[in-house]
């Protein structure tokens, strides 16, 4: 049956001959050439008085392959090959009975016809042979209704408890089909079920234990009772030991985690199937604790443990299915996995390149600075042997780990600049171009050598999409370099050779060159006029343009790359609203509401391309080596274009956006703090979800009683807030000017609701009041502190007057290791670690983290925290605090005290 994967016109050709050997030497499928009228007239030989058995089977085998292969049959056809393979009863042999058995299945007689097989069928049901039993069983359950299924179920539940495996397995298994249409009555069966689960079979006690469970699966605590039995109870069957694993990871992902550091439940279970004897027990084991919600990493250890034996299993799949949880793991805690290294370092050489690939990736989430190099070393020794499917994996481990140490991005900016100059697909070039994106979107340094590589890169890209790509880059990032006019001999060659698209996006560049860099304005005038003269109409379009801009007409250049700030979907509402009147009036945008800067992912990338955070590695650490994103400056334009909002200054520092509604909530609320001098300017992102109603006069009260440093000054409301779209409106608050005020807040929602008439589609003239609670929002030290990244630290620290250094020691408590207390201290002060130094060494008794940020006033902040743990895990901290004033340096530390 092998052939029936093959398309049935074609010959078979056997896997192990080679290319030049299949001319001469060609096998036939079976099935080449069947038709579905000849097998029906051979079937015709069921009805011969002297029944051949093999002949038989042969005619059943091409009818289920005919079947398979889609093939309709009419309801004639249908019946008439039913009624023959019932005729086939009669002989007694078991191979025939067998084929008999699978073509009634797969034929599904009608409800009339049923009742003509039924009596044969219940006759093998009774009968002395298992194979005909069981058999039996699944076919009946197959093709009855609910009607005879109560007639036979007695004898169905004797099958469930039937001494033959065989037997009791194929009921069970039934049971588990005609649950969906028939659940009553296979319910009635749990007595005969929970029987078959003491089996001492393997087979029967696993599907017993399946079929206990998706009784069940509608009720939540029934699982748990049933997961409290079963684990009580003697599961011996490693299968079935799987399946119990798999639901107690269910129940234990269902239920909150304890508090205080309480252990799971059922945890005690899935760290003694660790010590199974079968492989398959304690990788399943192992598996599910990594895949926890919120796993510690005292919960991490006993299964890092186990997969890491596996991993020089003579197994490969045990390796493989090692290697890849390992690789999972190694995204939320590398740390963990770091005990794993030397392992891992023996499977890149791994004659399984899929082995050899994660376990590369893996390095690459959990190495360290040091060992980049090295890896880098090691992977170009095997890039050239694998698909591209798994250089794309190893492509974006690089771009975490250049993420994660950005002093090393000078060898990775190399390792990825070589690997584009060799050969590979549109989808690997790709995934490089990404890298490189990101990369010089993230970390400063990077830039110009990221552009210098895809500068050469385009000169011979075959992909117009990539090439494209590059090219507006170049636009946006070159003319912001200290010689942008090494860039442009680049794009001007991609306006002689390339073709017509990509010469477009080439006079777009360079239009953008000449509007940043007035200097080199007349030189890039006389290379658009030379564009003029293009054959395709797209590219004169942009130089004939381009050319008037550049020259003061049209806008001027401010015009060459126009940003249009309103919001899109109140602009499209405008516009149709501007059409439907019929006004001779032009249109006034100025009606339309500022659009917010994009919310931007943790580490997205230029062009909209996806960062760090779709990479396998992006979340490794809650505060990365590289820059942290500031959206400030994306911010600033639109609160100096607010009229109300001018005179509080410039913002020092925009947070990030902050839920304050429940997913899939009638209302889509997002708040962002906006620190001032002396204000704090609480923007709240307003979106509508309900077609049938409009929301007007939209504003948030606050209620600052638990705030008591904060005093509310004045609200802009929102006039509608849109539907499906975005609006904003503000709250703003004053603060005592160098106080680092914090406090809970209460917000509620108000506006007034007006209900679309159904008739009109137009919103009714009158409308009520209604507010809706909104989620606290706190206002933390750490909303006062942007974090910067210091190259050189120590000189840093030197240049602030001594002075103004403030020491002291701290207990934190009982910590799971240093590197929970790293993080937790890390969080409160809101600053950024520099020099990678938030990564603890595995098994470190003591540490040191080097802080550095800029708190509101511009004022610089450096923070040296050395901490250790001892014996019985409890960790304590020593700070050391350098500022531009002592009482500054007292005020950091007050924030450790106070939190």
């Amino acid at each position: 049956m092998a052939a029936t994967a093959q398309d049935s016109q074609a010959p078979l050709r056997g896997p192990e001959k080679k290319d030049e050997d299949r001319e001469d030497e060609t096998e036939f499928s079976p099935f080449y050439g069947i038709d579905k009228g000849a097998v029906l007239q051979e079937a015709r030989v069921f009805n011969d008085p002297q029944i051949d058995p093999r002949r038989c089977q042969q005619v059943i085998t091409k009818l289920l392959y005919l079947l398979n292969q889609g093939e309709v049959f009419t309801k004639k056809e249908a019946a008439e090959v039913f009624f023959g393979v019932t005729k086939l009863f009669q002989k007694q042999d078991i191979n025939l009975r067998r084929m008999m058995y699978l073509c009634i299945k797969d034929i599904c007689p009608g409800a009339d016809e049923v009742i003509i097989v039924t009596s044969s069928l219940m006759k093998d049901m009774n009968s002395k042979t298992d194979l005909y039993r069981s058999n039996s069983v699944r076919v009946l359950c197959k093709i009855i209704d609910s009607q005879l299924l109560a007639q036979i179920e007695r004898y169905l539940k004797q099958a469930i408890v039937d001494k033959s495996p065989v037997v009791a397995s194929a009921a069970l298994v039934s049971a588990l089909h005609l649950l969906g249409n028939n659940a009553e009555i296979v319910k009635r069966w749990i007595n005969e079920v929970q029987e078959a689960a003491q089996n001492k079979n393997n087979m029967v006690q696993f599907h017993a234990v399946a079929l206990l469970h998706a009784l069940r699966a509608s009720d939540r605590l029934a699982i748990s009772k049933l997961v409290s039995s079963l684990t009580k109870a003697s599961v011996k069957s490693p299968l079935a030991q799987c399946l119990l694993v798999r639901y107690v990871a269910q129940v234990i992902q269902d239920s909150q985690p304890g508090a205080g550091g309480e252990q799971r439940p059922f945890y005690e279970f899935l760290e003694s199937c660790l010590r199974h004897k079968a492989e398959v027990v304690i990788f399943e084991a192992a598996r599910a604790i990594c895949n926890l919600r919120d796993v510690t990493a005292r919960e991490l250890t006993p299964a890092i443990t186990v997969l890491q034996l596996f991993l020089s299993s003579s197994k490969p799949v045990l390796r493989f299915a090692a290697v890849r949880t390992l690789n999972k793991v190694a995204m939320t805690h590398p740390l963990a996995v770091t005990h794993c290294n030397i392992d891992m370092e023996s499977l890149i050489s791994d004659q399984n390149r899929s082995i050899a690939t994660l376990a590369i990736t893996t390095l690459l989430k959990t190495g360290s600075e040091s060992s980049v190099e090295k890896l880098l070393k090691q992977i170009g020794s095997f890039m050239s042997d694998i698909a591209d499917d798994f250089k794309i994996v190893v492509v974006e481990a690089i771009r975490s780990l250049c993420l994660k140490f950005p002093a090393k991005q000078r060898a990775l900016m190399n390792f990825l600049s070589g690997v584009l100059r060799e050969e590979g697909g549109f989808e690997y070039k790709k995934a490089i171009v990404q890298s490189i994106l990101v990369l010089i979107q993230e970390i400063p340094d990077a830039k110009e050598t990221g552009l210098g590589h895809l500068c050469e890169f385009i000169e011979d890209c075959e992909f117009t999409y990539l090439s494209t790509q590059v090219l507006h880059l170049l636009g946006q990032e070159g003319p912001k370099t200290k010689e942008p006019s090494k860039y442009i001999r680049y794009i001007y060659n991609r306006i002689i050779l390339e073709n017509a698209t990509v010469r477009a996006a080439a006079v777009s560049a360079l239009a953008n060159f000449g509007a940043a860099c007035e200097p080199l304005r007349p030189r890039i005038i006389v290379l658009l006029r030379r564009a003029l003269s293009d054959n395709d109409d797209e590219v004169r379009d942009r130089a004939t343009l381009h050319l008037e801009q550049l020259e003061g007409k049209a806008g001027g250049p401010d015009a060459v790359q126009p940003r249009l700030d309103v919001n899109l979907v109140a602009m499209e509402k405008a516009l149709a609203d501007y059409l439907a009147v019929g006004t001779d009036k032009p249109f006034d945008i100025s009606v339309v509401p500022k659009a917010p800067p994009p919310a931007r992912a943790a580490g997205s990338g230029a062009l909209g391309m996806p960062g760090a955070s779709s990479t396998s590695g992006g979340g490794a650490l809650p505060a990365a080596s590289a820059t942290r994103k500031d959206p400030t400056a994306e911010y600033a334009e639109m609160l100096r274009s607010i009229p109300q909002l001018a005179p509080l200054g410039e913002v020092f520092k925009s947070c990030e956006p902050v839920r304050l509604t429940e997913e899939d909530t009638e209302y889509a609320i997002f708040c962002v703090k906006h620190v001032f001098e002396g204000h704090i300017v609480f923007q709240f992102n307003c979106t509508n979800t309900i077609a049938e109603q409009v929301l007007e006069d939209v504003s948030v009260a606050m209620d600052l009683a638990d705030a008591g440093d904060f005093e509310e000054a004045f609200t802009i409301p929102l006039d509608t807030m849109p539907l499906n779209g975005v609006g904003q409106c503000y709250t703003v608050v004053t603060r005592p000017p160098g106080a680092i005020a914090t406090g809970k807040i209460v917000n509620i929602l108000k506006f007034k609701v007006k209900e679309i008439d159904p008739g009109t589609g137009e919103a009714e003239e009158e409308g009520y009041d209604d507010e809706y609670v909104l989620e606290d929002l706190e206002v933390s030290p750490a909303d006062y502190v942007k974090p910067t990244l210091l190259s050189n630290f120590r000189k840093s620290w030197e240049e602030l007057d001594p002075s103004t250094e403030k020491e002291d020691e701290y207990g934190l408590g009982v910590r799971e290791g240093l590197q929970e207390a790293v993080e937790a201290v890390i969080g409160i002060l809101g600053m950024q670690p520099c020099e990678g130094s938030e990564a603890v060494p595995p098994n470190a008794r003591s540490h040191t983290v080097l802080l550095a940020g800029i708190f509101v006033g511009y004022q610089q902040v450096l923070v040296r925290m050395s901490s250790g743990i001892d014996a019985a895990n409890n960790v304590a901290m020593k700070l050391v605090v350098r500022a531009e004033s002592l009482e500054l340096s007292e005020a950091v530390h007050q924030i450790i005290q106070d939190a």
